[in-house]
């Protein structure tokens, strides 16, 4: 039974091993402050995650009843899988960002707009053909939104707040709407999918709630540089093991991040100037078979090199075509 404890608090992991994609587990952290218990994300949706969190809460004379509130680091579905399982048995408050909420509530003119959103990006990316499977699943979300979002009413908390004694840092990047809790006197920081210790955490394209464009990669890179400056014994990441040398693992990224920025544009500068065509010389296969994450990552670079004055970009066909200078 893994116990973390310091200064009258315990953290109790919940780390289950996964297929899902490969990310190797998926975490979750039982917060117990001393008067009362915490859940830090809640998994996904099967048998084996339920059994795994009432194991956990059992192993330390609790039960679901014994929950009194569930803290989101985002809206993944591997992060909040379990929430309305547990709402049905525990009626207590939900916390995420004001991001989160259309997401997590699955509403349908916020859908409908996200839909709208990504048909104009892959037309304009010149891949509009492989995107129809990506399309008519954000589609199938529409029509049944209503069994998809969660039965209670998200209390939203971001940049500024103050939730059990931590500090809710926005850390934006990965998706639009994550953030981090930063106990500062024990040095615990519980980061979500913002840094994990063996893959990189996908920066992911996708518009705010009002419909623009985010920019994830330069949000990552900027969530990123900013908890590398923290003071942080325990790292407790979304996924994979709970990191005790954040900074290496931070640099590391930041590393990476550079090293695939220079990749792509070396792409462009050799004369491949179409987004499709990038995406197909860097990923080959893959852009078939995880043709969403791909072309995210490529839209990604494209607007972080662009910003960073290396790109230029014009607009043939309905296309968008990038230019080395």
């Amino acid at each position: 039974m893994i116990h973390i404890k310091k200064k009258s608090r315990s953290i109790y992991p919940i780390i289950v091993p996964t297929s899902y994609g490969n990310v190797g587990t998926i975490n979750s952290y039982i917060l117990n402050d001393g008067d009362s218990l915490s859940l830090i994300d809640a998994g996904i949706n099967t048998n084996k995650y339920k059994d795994a969190l009432t194991m956990t809460l059992s192993e330390n004379g609790y039960q679901i009843n014994d929950l009194s509130r569930i803290l989101l680091t985002h809206h993944h579905e591997d992060h909040v899988g379990l929430v309305n399982w547990i709402l049905q048995r525990n009626d207590i408050p939900v916390y995420a960002h004001h991001e989160a909420i259309p997401r997590l509530m699955v509403e349908q003119e916020f859908l409908v707009m996200r839909k709208k959103f990504f048909t104009e990006l892959y037309i304009s990316m010149g891949c509009i053909e492989e995107a129809q499977p990506r399309l008519e699943k954000l589609q199938q979300t529409i029509e049944h939104k209503n069994e998809l979002a969660l039965q209670t009413v998200i209390r939203p908390i971001g940049e500024g707040d103050r939730i059990l004694g931590m500090k809710v840092l926005e850390t934006p990047g990965h998706s639009a709407d994550s953030i981090s809790f930063y106990d500062e006197e024990r040095q615990w920081l519980f980061a979500g999918d913002v840094v994990l210790k063996t893959t990189s955490s996908n920066a992911i394209v996708d518009p705010d709630i009002k419909g623009k464009r985010l920019h994830p990669v330069r949000q990552h890179e900027k969530s990123l540089k900013r908890l590398e400056q923290l003071e942080i014994e325990y790292l407790f990441a979304g996924h994979q093991e709970i990191i005790e040398d954040h900074q290496n693992v931070i640099l590391q990224k930041l590393d990476k991040m550079q090293r695939k920025a220079n990749r792509l544009y070396s792409v462009i500068k050799e004369g491949i100037h179409h987004p499709k065509e990038i995406a197909q010389d860097l990923y080959r296969h893959k852009y078939n078979t995880e043709f969403s994450l791909v072309m995210s990552e490529v839209i990604g670079y494209l607007d972080y090199l662009e910003e960073g004055g290396l790109l230029k970009k014009s607009l043939q066909n309905d296309v968008w075509h990038y230019k080395a200078l």
